[in-house]
């Protein structure tokens, strides 16, 4: 069955239009409900967390009644961190974990991420399964097995003192100061807690949530106001998280600032030095640059490559047995501690490694040279299909040919928003630029369809 609902990341789209809105969400979580609850036992559970989106009230509430409505019982986690959800859906053994957020989108979207009893995102076959049940009437339980639903007041505690664990007992970030950017999300109070409780003097921007300002002009996606607070600050480190806490930017202490190929190029190296690094192998997307890839064939590492979204990278990992992965924009991956992206645990491995190194973030975030690469996100229209349209076709071919031999193109759809993503990497900058700017004109033309 083809995929209607899911994207690359659960599902998503503008609060209060489909599939968004109160009454459609309720029915997906009567459909997760069905799919997860496998017996007529009154034991089954879910654990929901949110970050602070104001539409975040009202699809808790429908999930919640969906999810009782065909037999689970709900712990309802309040604004918590993605990963803590992936967490907590293991430890307290429910069923089933569900993240209510958009990640690092604008206050007006939101979205559902699913989680299954070993605190992994769902697989494909489940996501199916449970658009399967969406499409039919959905049987509801019988009165006396109603679940119940209940606040749980200790699931950011647990989440906090975990985080902790990630880094060696004797490491402190005494003497550091941070900029922390939890970007008005899910983070806003775990992120500070955490650096602050490990020694650090914390410098907290973006902690300030009003169900509007997530991720705007601060976070991940926008990294300006916490380099502003590092120079201003003399900090030694700025981490900027996005709206769920899933992914992270670094910046140095001059200000300059290092994406997520930077940060596992890092890790790579110290993990396989230290013969942590599982089968010497790195996974990331096919978004990753070409310098990351060269630097890791430099150092006798494999990296493999997969289609965009965390969950593709973590499937990877899983099979092959591999503890390190992650993308571009932030999302690392470290299996030892985590089964999703963690921004806040990747911040305290880079602090860890400050530490145990002596080195400034500044010869810890340039790891190997970018080739230049240019993203132009081009929007379309709903009903359009830009990549079907012959025109585009001949212009991304002729595009292809002339960047052959020089660098790569890629170009794909958003899987959780209309945008067509293209991408490509040149040595030649001026042939760079031409190449996704030419490409990008004819896309956003047949995108007004």
């Amino acid at each position: 069955m083809a995929r209607k609902i899911f994207g690359t990341d659960g599902i998503r789209g503008t609060a209060n239009t489909h599939p968004m809105t109160a009454d459609y969400t309720l029915r997906i979580g009567a459909a997760a409900g069905r799919h997860f609850r496998r017996d007529k036992s009154n034991g089954h559970r879910v654990v929901i967390g949110k970050d602070t989106r104001r539409s975040g009230y009202m699809l808790e509430n429908a999930l919640t009644a969906g999810l009782t409505s065909t037999g689970m019982n709900v712990l309802l986690l309040g604004p918590v961190p993605t990963p803590a959800v992936g967490l907590l859906t293991r430890s307290m053994r429910a069923d089933l974990g569900i993240m209510i957020s958009a990640s690092h989108n604008p206050h007006y979207d939101n979205g559902i991420k699913f989680f299954g009893p070993d605190g992994f995102k769902l697989d494909d076959a489940s996501e199916a399964e449970i658009e399967r049940i969406l499409g039919g009437d959905i049987a509801p339980a019988q009165p006396i097995n109603i679940g119940r639903a209940k606040r749980i007041e200790h699931g950011q505690g647990r989440y906090i003192e975990y985080a902790k664990t990630t880094i060696p007992r004797d490491v402190r970030l005494s003497g550091l100061r941070v900029v922390v950017d939890c970007a008005n999300g899910a983070a806003y109070q775990a992120a500070p807690d955490v650096l602050w409780e490990m020694g650090a003097e914390v410098i907290p921007i973006g902690v300030s949530p009003n169900g509007y300002n997530i991720n705007l002009d601060c976070g991940s996606t926008s990294p300006q106001a916490a380099v502003a607070a590092v120079r201003e600050h003399g900090a030694d480190l700025g981490i900027c998280l996005d709206g769920d806490a899933d992914r992270i930017v670094i910046i140095d202490e001059n200000g300059a600032i290092a994406d997520g190929d930077q940060i596992m190029a890092l890790f790579a190296e110290k993990w396989a030095e230290a013969g942590l690094l599982r089968g010497d192998t790195l996974v990331t997307t096919v978004m990753s640059n070409l310098g990351l890839e060269r630097f890791c064939e430099g150092r006798g590492l494999t990296m493999e490559r997969t289609n965009v979204g965390d969950r593709h990278v973590v499937a990877r990992m899983r099979e092959g047995g591999f503890n390190l992965g992650g993308e571009q924009s932030g999302h690392i991956v470290m299996t030892d501690y985590a089964t999703t992206g963690d921004g806040l645990i990747a911040g305290l491995q880079f602090l860890a490694a400050m530490v145990t190194s002596g080195k400034p973030a500044s010869e810890l975030i340039r790891n190997f040279e970018a080739v230049p690469q240019l993203l132009e996100n081009v929007k379309y229209s709903s009903g359009a299909d830009p990549l079907g349209s012959d025109d585009v076709c001949t212009v991304i071919t002729a595009q292809e040919k002339r960047i052959e031999g020089h660098g790569r193109l890629l170009i794909r759809k958003s899987g959780t928003e209309p945008l067509i993503r293209v991408m490509a990497e040149c040595e030649d900058e001026d042939l760079l630029r031409d190449v996704v700017h030419t490409i990008a004109d004819a896309v956003r033309e047949a995108g007004k369809a």
